[in-house]
Parts: C-alpha cells; structure tokens; sequence
C-alpha cells in the first residue's frame, strides 16, 4: 500500500452515468492487474474503493460509474483538481494459470480492470476473448478499446440494444483455456455455474479501510473467512462458497 497525491487530468463521460478519469501521480504501488485504489473524496468520511482500468509509470485511469454521493461528487471534478489515495490495493489477478485462450467477463463497472490484464496477457502472447455485459447500449463501453488490444469481443445487452440479447453468460465463446471475472454477485455466481473451466473472481464489496483493518468486507470461502480488501478481491473458483 503507498499514500500519494493524484491531480486530475481528464474526467468525461464515456457511457451514460460512467466516467473516465486520467490522473497524473505515482503509480509505483501498483504491481499488478486487478488491483484497486481507494479514494478520499472531500467532504466524506470513509474513501471511495475503484478498481484500476490501467496505468503506467506516471498515469492512472479509473472508469466509474455514478451511484451514490461520492461517485456524483467525483463526476464534477475539474482538471487540476488533487486527491489523496491508497494505491496498490488488493491482491489481484494471478496470470500464471491463463493458458492459450483466457476468457475475461465482465459486467457494467466489472470490466474497467480487465482492460489492464487484457493488455498483460496479450503481451504475453495469448489468444484472449473478452465477454461484455451491459443493460442496454448507452451504457456499453470499451468494446473498441479491447478490439484495439487484439482481443475477440463478444458483447450483450440485456434489452437486445447492442450484441446478443441476454446477459454476459449468454454471450461467451465455447472454447477458453481459463477465465477471469469481475463484475456485480449475481453476475459472479451465473459465471460459476456456467463457466466450464477453473478461473478467477473479482469481487465488488462496500469496503471501511480498504486494507485489511475493519473486517467490514470480510466473506467466508472453503478455507475460512477472508478479507475482499486485503485477501482479495480476486479469488479462485475452486475457494469461493456462495
């Protein structure tokens, strides 16, 4: 964990109620893909938890999306304005398992820290599908992005709007090596009783501290209670009771 000082560059919608933010800071903190920063927002109390769309040695990109009054607070942000964080949050994705063809599912703001591990694993020279879920068009972003990767894209919507109607079980290719998933429980446990190979999960939780200290996000797996800030938010398929 590393306490820094980030200035915003950029802050724009890209979706309906989903922004991106582009911040100027030091990054050295974080160390891998799936990891999470966690954001004082002024005026609040308890920091905002983001996972991390991607980064590099002086630039941090968060993507966001608008529901309660810190994110609201954070859409209104100008260039130049500071904000203190903790950055290299969490455990995140373990790359070693991937295969040739990992499979990344995301859903809604689930998918902003598969774009970083995308970009990892082509590097490594995977042949890597991304599944997209979204509730309608207006709110489907990066599929561009992850196309521009090299990445297959397979995108669904739930009213039918864009890609295959349904949601993001119903788009996923047939064969993948691995998969890794982020995105709202619901949609995590769909993916565990779809899913047809081992993977990796990405939780979302409320969150106090956002290192391990409160046990307020703590989550029982098949060896015992674990923390989503620090233990995880990334665990394995085979550790997770539902």
């Amino acid at each position: 964990m590393k306490v820094i000082t980030a200035e915003l560059n950029e802050n724009a919608p890209i979706a309906r109620n989903t922004y991106k933010a582009v911040f100027s800071c030091d990054t050295s903190g974080i160390t891998n893909a799936g990891q999470f920063v966690n954001v004082q927002i002024d005026g609040l109390y308890l920091r905002r938890p983001f996972s991390v769309c991607d980064y590099d040695g002086n630039s941090l990109t968060l993507i966001y999306k608008v529901v309660g009054k810190g994110t609201e607070i954070l859409s209104r942000a100008k260039k130049g304005d500071k904000f203190d964080m903790l950055t290299g949050l969490g455990n995140g994705y373990d790359l070693q398992n991937a295969g040739d063809m990992p499979l990344l599912i995301g859903g809604g703001v689930g998918v902003p820290p598969l774009y970083n591990l995308a970009k990892r694993l082509i590097k490594q020279g995977k042949s890597v599908s991304v599944a997209l879920g979204f509730n309608t068009e207006k709110e489907v972003f990066f599929v561009e992005e992850f196309k521009n990767l090299g990445c297959r894209v397979f995108v669904a919507t739930v009213d039918g709007s864009a890609g295959k109607k349904g949601f993001v079980i119903d788009a996923l290719p047939e064969k993948y090596s691995y998969f890794y998933a982020c995105g709202p429980t619901s949609m995590l446990k769909a993916v565990y009783d779809k899913t047809i190979t081992d993977g990796e999960f990405s939780f979302e939780e409320r969150m106090g501290c956002g290192f391990g200290a409160c046990m307020g996000c703590s989550c029982k797996t098949l060896f015992g209670s674990k923390r989503v800030c620090k233990d995880g938010p990334v665990f394995k398929k085979g550790e997770i009771l539902w």
